[in-house]
């Protein structure tokens, strides 16, 4: 009854906007000293091996490189590098605005601030040239979050971190099926254009080699990224701190988009982000030790495997479990509260967890977009000043094609797991 009560008593916090944390922390807390009678130090203990952590340093560097990358005029430049080279396809334009966005957003780790700093430049293009206003919504609503299966990406250090697997693996486990993603929203925007006979820009060497010479020191950044940490020059720690230098010297002395007296501001902006996410993961941690004390993932382990004997069964009701979670909650979040509960589960059924945490993460990405509570969603409603269930109609083709990558991704590990066999990384 008071485990009842006390549930209760969250629940209509979390109703009130009482920030996500504060909940899980208390729950931890409450958990553990009354059901548990553990010691709440275990909290701190928990907040101490996360802090040993090598590559938590990871987490500030990319964020402060994306965040200048945002603030720079490098979302221009990388349209028009996409622009240059895919401009002449029917329906080029939106290819173009896929491409951008998912490389924006591996960078960024944010989806709001893809649609934000890239929305205001691509929505007037696409409008320009022809492109219906529902597609144009759609397509810029759904691209937000692409990039998270790419690296740096963010989510996809906190995935390794919690779920106690090789970043390096995760880094190239998420390549292929973003790809998948991104040619099968490709193909859609192609047939789309063709149907809607979109102004079509013929291709220019002349176009393309000053879009590449005006982004010629943004451009080689994944290359420098991907083939230091897989050429073993240096791991995904060095990788950011490398990363930030990189941007750092690049928009600031070079490109001078970014002036010295406007760099606190962009430290401070950014480790805002950084805070929230290592205080989630703090909290979460701590909950995840109480669950972990009381057996729930046994429990649940043994509840699923009543009901679901195959794994193909259990990837269904994982696939609509995670969209509902994409949906309701920011990705760290679900990050550190879902997945010490799955791993275990996706074990028994012989998963691999590396494979477990690209089906996560494609997953969260769509659910940015899920109605009726996408994040994206309420994002697109205000940057565009459109009633969010127009949004709800815009995004639905979409969906419908990225749930289709989806079960590929899902049913067909070795898109996953082939690169990290032939990379032989450890």
């Amino acid at each position: 009854m008071k485990g009842f009560l006390v549930a209760v008593l969250l629940l209509a916090f979390a109703t009130f906007g009482t920030p996500l944390f504060v909940i899980i922390g208390a729950a931890a807390l409450i958990g553990l000293h009354f059901v548990a009678d553990v010691t709440i130090a275990s909290i701190i203990s928990e907040m101490y091996r996360l802090s040993s952590q090598s590559f938590l340093i990871a987490i500030p560097l990319f964020t402060f490189a994306g965040y200048m990358l945002a603030e720079s005029n490098a979302p221009e430049r990388l349209v028009d590098v996409s622009r240059a080279f895919f401009g002449w396809l029917p329906g080029g334009l939106a290819v173009v605005a896929l491409v951008s966005c998912s490389v924006f957003t591996a960078l960024t780790g944010a989806s709001g601030v893809t649609i934000i700093a890239l929305g205001g430049i691509l929505y007037p293009m696409l409008k320009q040239e022809k492109y219906s206003e529902m597609f144009n919504l759609g397509l810029i609503t759904s691209s937000g979050s692409l990039g998270v299966l790419f690296p740096p990406s963010l989510p996809l250090i906190v995935y390794a971190l919690i779920a106690g697997v090789s970043v390096d693996k995760l880094f190239i486990a998420g390549l292929l099926p973003g790809l998948v993603t991104i040619i099968f929203l490709s193909i859609y925007s192609v047939v789309k254009g063709a149907q809607e006979e979109v102004i079509r820009e013929p291709f220019s060497w002349k176009k393309a080699l000053v879009a590449l010479k005006n982004a010629g020191w943004e451009i080689p950044l994944p290359i420098i990224i991907l083939g230091g940490i897989y050429g073993g020059y240096f791991t995904a720690a060095e990788a950011a701190a490398i990363t930030a230098f990189y941007v750092f010297v690049v928009e600031i002395f070079i490109y001078r988009d970014i002036k010295l007296t406007h760099l606190p501001h962009i430290m401070k902006e950014s480790m805002v982000l950084v805070g929230g996410i290592l205080i989630i993961l703090g909290a979460a941690l701590g909950f995840t030790n109480f669950l972990v004390d009381q057996q729930v993932p046994m429990k649940l382990l043994l509840w699923m495997k009543k009901y679901f004997a195959s794994k193909w069964s259990f990837l269904i009701v994982l696939n609509i479990f995670l969209l509902i979670v994409g949906c309701l909650m920011d990705i760290f979040s679900a990050i550190v509260v879902v997945v010490p509960l799955i791993v275990p589960l996706a074990r028994s059924f012989g998963i691999d967890p590396v494979h477990l945490g690209v089906i996560f993460l494609a997953n969260l990405q769509i659910g940015y977009s899920t109605p009726p509570v996408g994040i994206n969603l309420f994002i697109s409603s205000f940057r565009f000043s459109q009633p969010v269930v127009k949004l709800y109609r815009a995004t639905i083709p979409f969906l419908i094609i990225l749930l289709a990558a989806l079960i590929l991704i899902t049913y067909f590990p070795s898109l996953s797991l082939k690169l990290v066999q032939i990379s032989g990384v450890k």
